[in-house]
């Protein structure tokens, strides 16, 4: 009887020592652009368990939205962005959001079903490129590195199709949201396309890219939160989840070079 009780005892003490444990897990709501942000991080949510943290993962479809609800507190966290966009985003829009680690290089394509090869583009042909800031000048330097077009002053991210003074072929730009670039394929010539929304529409930017940035291309993607938040525990534990022996082997894995870790 005396050996019931004592185990009895153990097992209760162990029940409470869970229940505890599992009312300790802190959760928090982290932002990201459905496809490959939303896959990495559901690999990062088991990991992130393992340090008390519960991963609630909140999808959006474009690249405004998560910034504007990481702002207005209905996010803990988004990782959606390379640091030039969230740069732009806070001067533009005052967003008091910081970036707290890095996490995976998209180089971003150009893709056609009209043209095998840039080479083959015929004068006054349609090239589709994001709408949003820096991703649309990200894409001109790319066609300047190609010799298809010069920018003003060698161009930088802020160029637009109004710094173009240079167009040989005269092409014409078309800016559409990124989100909508792949549909766009069957009305333009050739389209620049976010290696997240080309993976989502079934396009392998490895394969299928007539033209892509380098693997090394400087635009990491990086988590962002409030800075009011930037010092909380809650913050080096998600970084450390995401940049964790784990995930990186994941995304090697899953994405075979169209999606690189950056850390």
């Amino acid at each position: 009887m005396l050996r019931f009780r004592s185990l009895a005892s153990l097992l209760a003490g162990a029940a409470t020592m869970a229940i505890a444990f599992g009312a300790s897990a802190e959760t928090i709501k982290v932002g990201v652009t459905a496809g490959p942000h939303a896959q990495i991080l559901e690999a990062v949510k088991p990991i992130a368990a393992k340090d008390g943290l519960d991963i609630q993962i909140i999808e959006f479809t474009d690249y405004v939205i998560p910034n504007q609800a990481l702002a207005g507190g209905d996010l803990d966290a988004n990782s959606f962005q390379h640091q030039p966009y969230l740069d732009n985003q806070v001067k533009d829009r005052g967003f008091d959001l910081v970036s707290v680690g890095k996490t995976v290089v998209y180089p971003i394509g150009i893709y056609s079903k009209k043209v095998k090869s840039l080479d083959e583009l015929p004068s006054g042909a349609k090239v589709a490129i994001p709408n949003d800031p820096t991703n649309g000048g990200r894409v001109l330097l790319l066609l300047q590195a190609k010799g298809l077009i010069k920018l003003k002053d060698g161009g930088n991210l802020k160029a637009s199709p109004i710094d173009i003074v240079e167009n040989p072929k005269k092409l014409e730009i078309v800016e559409l949201d990124a989100a909508q670039l792949p549909r766009s394929l069957d009305d333009v010539t050739v389209a620049a396309i976010n290696t997240n929304f080309a993976l989502e529409a079934g396009i392998d930017p490895v394969k299928d890219a007539i033209a892509r940035e380098a693997a090394d291309s400087p635009y990491a993607n990086v988590i962002a939160v409030r800075k009011a938040d930037k010092d909380k525990p809650w913050v080096a534990k998600l970084v450390k989840a995401y940049n964790s022996p784990e995930v990186k082997e994941f995304i090697l894995t899953k994405f075979k070079n169209a999606v690189v870790p950056a850390f």
